[in-house]
């Protein structure tokens, strides 16, 4: 199936985002550990945690993109809702298995590798707040 002009924008923003979002995290983390030696490690265990989370919320999202992409022209109700319930789950789940990795490896820092999990969520959102802002200061500048 190939990917839609769509997905891959919306995907990149995201991705984008997420990458910032990521760096922003490392350096509070390196603050914090600069404050707090002992309680915040920082060591490679917290790119490397942040790293795979990010590229896990990424997919995560990419995959809920190629699965509406897919579902558009799907003729019959009950197979678009029965596809996009199995991707639901399917993503869940990996992102499941993920936080499991995360918390029981040594090679990863929990919270650097479970927190990437919500940042597409929080661009989005942040992404609506901003462009509501937008649409409503260019509405008020069009009618005065």
């Amino acid at each position: 199936m190939k990917v839609q002009k769509t997905v891959k924008e919306e995907s990149g923003r995201v991705a984008r985002g997420s990458i910032l979002m990521m760096l922003l995290m490392l350096a509070v983390f390196f603050l914090l550990h600069r404050c707090f030696p002992e309680r915040i490690p920082f060591d490679y265990r917290v790119p490397l945690s942040a790293a795979l989370g990010t590229a896990v919320s990424v997919l995560n999202f990419f995959m809920m993109g190629m699965t509406v992409q897919s579902i558009v022209n799907t003729e019959k109700e009950e197979d678009a809702y029965q596809k996009m319930r199995l991707s639901y789950r399917n993503r869940n789940l990996m992102q499941l298995l993920w936080i499991i990795l995360a918390l029981v490896a040594p090679p990863f820092q929990p919270v650097a590798a479970i927190l990437p999990l919500l940042f597409p969520g929080t661009l989005i959102r942040l992404r609506g707040i901003f462009s509501g802002r937008k649409r409503t200061e260019e509405t008020e500048g069009g009618e005065k």
